[in-house]
């Protein structure tokens, strides 16, 4: 191969760990195969296994927490057999995905999944996890002592798996890991190892004090390998957009409109967006907001672009627009030099040294018109798109007087 599976030698983890040589047996065994780094597809959790997706040169997914087998499971019926699909999960991630991860076994899906067991959740303090040996922590730290952990070797055979061993890191592990890749079905690894802040810091003491058999089990079985087949496509369903203005924008252009939760900034992003495919652009908008979705801030990244978008992050904004305070705050380190700033008169303390267009977008449209009146504002300044542009998408909508009461809000100002 030209470019190795592993980006990295120095791998960003606790010395000690068994992570980075758990990391260096996959990318060699995935190189003995002989596959190159754009035939695999590497799924990884939440936990110390996420951080694997930053020193991969194959394609990588990254999900919620326990999520990790459905996603592997998904991207497999999603793309058909032509790549590998590798599914990473730490003990903590594969007991709360533990019904994701036996109804992959039940199926038998054509994925190769790594439950690497350091015993405890490491993240977020050491706590025990479902893997956890019986007397691993104490009954005043957990109150768990005694309890026997899952077998999830035991637990995924059972349910249908193909393929399932259990080792211990540092072990050579290549031809374990070239077996299971080259299963048909359902594989499962799980990888006993240190975890050297929260649990066991040496392998001799990791092997003298959990009771974890290693094993292999294999059960010919048939794998489920989903036949490709024409479906109807979702996009039968949505009204095309015919261009019928004409634009100054000639190289793709990001921006960033940052205000708050639930005062209409992610629709006024969707129309800005329309506005440019109507004249002629492609288009792409995605959201940015907390957990909590219906507080804190709330970003709406819009990339306008005359070529096809094949990137859809905004690493330096041609302008951003931000119509509050917390959007603003969550906005700041977008703005560079040579970013264009649009912000609602209320903001102005906020930014006193940095030059900036500002209007009274909140007092003339309301908190949740500010948005799309900034929209209009800036639509009429740039000169980059029509303002009719904008006319033209709210037409017809269900919506459209609210709109058009923000769109021209400013008129006269």
């Amino acid at each position: 191969m030209s470019l190795d599976i592993v980006a990295k030698k120095d791998l960003p983890f606790c010395p000690g760990c068994g992570y980075p040589a758990v990391t260096k047996h996959m990318g060699t065994a995935l190189g003995k195969m002989g596959l190159a780094p754009r035939d695999v597809v590497v799924v990884s959790d939440i936990g110390c296994c996420s951080l694997i997706d930053s020193f991969l040169n194959s394609h990588t997914v990254h999900g919620l927490h326990g999520r990790a087998a459905a996603l592997a499971m998904g991207v497999r019926f999603g793309i058909g057999a032509g790549k590998k699909v590798i599914a990473v999960q730490g003990d903590g991630g594969a007991t709360i995905g533990l019904q994701h991860l036996l109804e992959a076994a039940r199926r038998n899906a054509d994925f190769t999944l790594i439950v690497l067991n350091n015993l405890v959740y490491a993240m977020t303090g050491g706590q025990p996890s479902g893997l956890s040996p019986s007397g691993f922590k104490d009954a005043s730290a957990s109150g768990a002592a005694g309890i026997p952990p899952y077998d999830i070797c035991d637990l995924a055979s059972r349910a249908g798996a193909s393929f399932v061993a259990r080792t211990f890191v540092g072990e050579d592990t290549i031809d374990l890991w070239m077996e299971a890749l080259e299963t048909k079905g359902f594989s499962l690894i799980e990888i006993v190892q240190m975890c050297p802040a929260h649990g066991m810091k040496k392998i001799k003491a990791l092997k003298a004090e959990t009771a974890y058999p290693e094993t292999a089990r294999r059960t010919p079985r048939t794998a489920v390998i989903p036949t490709p087949r024409e479906t109807r496509s979702l996009f039968d369903d949505l009204a095309p957009v015919t261009p019928c203005f004409d634009t100054d924008i000639r190289e793709p252009i990001g921006l960033v409109l940052a205000g708050s939760a639930g005062e209409g900034v992610q629709s006024a992003g969707e129309l800005l967006a329309k506005a440019g495919m109507m004249a002629g652009l492609h288009a792409t908008k995605k959201g940015e907001y907390p957990i909590t979705v219906g507080t804190g801030f709330s970003l709406a990244e819009v990339i306008l672009s005359p070529r096809e978008i094949r990137y859809t992050a905004i690493r330096k904004p041609h302008t951003v627009i931000a119509v509050s305070e917390p959007g603003l705050k969550q906005a700041a380190g977008r703005i560079g030099e040579s970013t264009g700033l649009i912000i609602d008169e209320s903001l102005l303390g906020e930014v006193s040294s940095r030059e900036c267009s500002a209007a009274p977008f909140r007092k003339r449209a309301g908190a949740k018109g500010a948005a799309l009146a900034a929209i209009a504002f800036w639509l009429r300044t740039s000169g980059l798109l029509p303002p009719q542009s904008l006319d033209e998408v709210i037409h017809g909508h269900r919506h459209e007087a609210r709109l058009r009461e923000a769109i021209d809000s400013l008129d006269g100002a």
